[in-house]
C-alpha cells in the first residue's frame, strides 16, 4: 500500500472454496459479498467471493504484520511464535 501507494487490494476466490475464503479473513480481509453467476469455469456457473483491504485497512493492520513478520517472530528451528490471526485480533 505504502509503496506502491495502493487504495484497494482485492481477494476474489471460488465461493465454494472455504480455504480460500478462510485465508482471506486470516489475512485481514473484510469480505464484501458474492458475485452470484459470475463467470464459467469448466462449464459450470461459478460465484465468486469478494475481499477488499483498503488503504485504511492496511493503516490498522499494518503493525500487526510488521510484527508477524520480524525474525523476532520466529524461533531458532523457524517457527512462529505469535499467529497473524493472534495479532489481528489484537488491533
Amino acid at each position: 500500500f505504502d509503496t506502491l501507494d495502493y487504495r484497494r487490494f482485492e481477494w476474489k476466490c471460488n465461493n465454494r472454496n472455504e480455504a480460500s475464503r478462510r485465508a482471506a479473513a486470516r489475512f485481514g480481509f473484510p469480505f464484501e459479498g458474492v458475485f452470484r453467476n459470475d463467470m464459467i469455469v469448466k462449464g459450470e456457473s461459478r460465484d465468486t467471493a469478494w475481499f477488499a483491504m483498503t488503504d485504511e485497512d492496511w493503516a490498522k493492520l499494518e503493525g500487526a504484520y510488521e510484527t508477524w513478520l520480524s525474525d523476532d517472530n520466529f524461533d531458532e528451528q523457524g517457527q512462529q511464535k505469535r499467529s497473524l490471526r493472534e495479532l489481528i485480533s489484537q488491533v
